[in-house]
């Protein structure tokens, strides 16, 4: 048995409690430290975690703190990372890596500098829905990959977040708040992004917000709303690919991938878990195929909002010295292919990226701790 990696999170947000509770399903991770730029957050999460509440230069600082995990708002996410690394802790960042790519691109050089593990959001490709379908693809199950769709429609944010204006202004929109998850399952599946076309607009100028207990009630939209892309994949796969915040109601799928013999259908990438339907030619109707790696918990149920998979991941690499899979190498190239998608609606022509990564190896389900042997799978 190793002794657990000693985790800091900075950031005490609305996200908070997802990460404390998940992360604390895993034995391989104890979490010692927590610190806000608002002390009454601080010491409200402290009270709720059990950890230590601190400054932020008083968490990195501690002696006791081998990997921070950097929840703050995405505006904050590249100046924050860059401190952790500067002060030589292992890193895990939330989507989006940072609001620009050029943003992160200092804290990516630091990481290599100092030889540190840097993880990033999000982690649920590395779930049981994600890795089934990379196992289909890989098995040839729907035959070569052709074409794929995804559509982001609205979280309705406006209505559960007592804050979500920085989901309307830069660093935001449907593009870099949801986005990450299904080009990274995308990526997963089939490879990195090769190109881009996009056209994008804002829907509404204005958003009321009806949260309980929000602390705004109009929010003014200063990024697009709603974009819709072709993503070309190095692979030859043509993706139609829709972002939006305008979409309250709709009957369309999250991801399908269509190959020259069936089509899969995955569910929703922003949880672990869910049924992957298959449909080769020739099928009568859609058949589920068994899951490639155990699920954390049933689809739909509130643990699929836990996080820690990707931390989890990382503090076995630490402590195994091998590769982590939710990378900042992926992360950045999800961030790049998104905000080309940007350049290419402003610009009305395509975009070639110039970033890759290398697509994530499989994993086997326990994320290098006995993590599925303790988890309380909810009926």
């Amino acid at each position: 048995m190793h002794d657990p990696v000693r985790v800091g999170v900075i950031g005490c947000g609305n996200i908070f409690s997802r990460y404390a509770t998940g992360m604390s399903r895993f034995p391989g991770l104890e979490l010692v430290a927590v610190a806000d730029t608002d002390p009454v957050r601080a010491q409200a999460a402290a009270a709720e975690s059990g950890a230590v509440a601190c400054t932020v230069d008083g968490l990195l600082g501690r002696t006791d703190v081998d990997v921070v995990v950097n929840i703050t708002p995405p505006a904050a996410h590249a100046v924050v990372s860059e401190q952790v690394l500067a002060a030589g802790k292992h890193l895990y960042v939330e989507k989006p890596l940072a609001a620009t790519s050029a943003a992160a691109r200092a804290a990516l050089a630091e990481a290599d500098r100092r030889g540190l593990l840097f993880g990033a959001a999000p982690d649920t490709f590395l779930g049981s829905a994600g890795q089934t379908a990379r196992a289909a693809i890989d098995g040839g199950v729907i035959g070569e990959p052709v074409g794929a769709t995804a559509f982001v429609t609205h979280s309705q944010a406006e209505t559960w977040h007592p804050d979500p204006t920085f989901l309307f202004r830069p660093g935001g929109g449907p593009a870099l708040d949801m986005g990450p998850y299904y080009l990274s399952a995308l990526v997963n599946c089939l490879g990195p992004v090769s190109a881009v076309y996009g056209t994008s607009r804002i829907g509404a100028p204005q958003r009321t917000v009806t949260a309980p207990g929000r602390l705004v009630d109009r929010i003014e939209v200063s990024v697009p709303t709603h974009t819709a892309a072709t993503v070309t994949f190095a692979s030859g796969v043509l993706a139609t690919v829709m972002l939006s915040f305008d979409v309250w109601d709709h009957h369309l799928p999250f991801i399908e991938i269509y190959g020259t013999e069936g089509t899969l259908s995955l569910p929703n990438p922003n949880n672990y878990d869910g049924p992957v339907l298959l449909r080769r030619h020739g099928d009568p109707q859609w058949s589920e195929l068994p899951p490639a790696v155990p699920p954390l918990a049933r689809a739909g149920s509130d643990d699929q909002l836990m996080r820690g998979i990707g931390v989890a991941d990382l503090a076995a690499a630490l402590r195994e010295a091998r590769p982590h899979h939710a990378t900042a190498g992926l992360a950045f190239h999800v961030l790049d292919a998104l905000e080309a998608i940007a350049v290419s609606a402003d610009t009305g022509a395509p975009v070639q990226l110039t970033t890759t990564c290398e697509r994530p190896e499989p994993v086997d389900g326990t994320y290098g701790a006995e993590a599925l042997n303790t988890l309380e799978v909810h009926p």
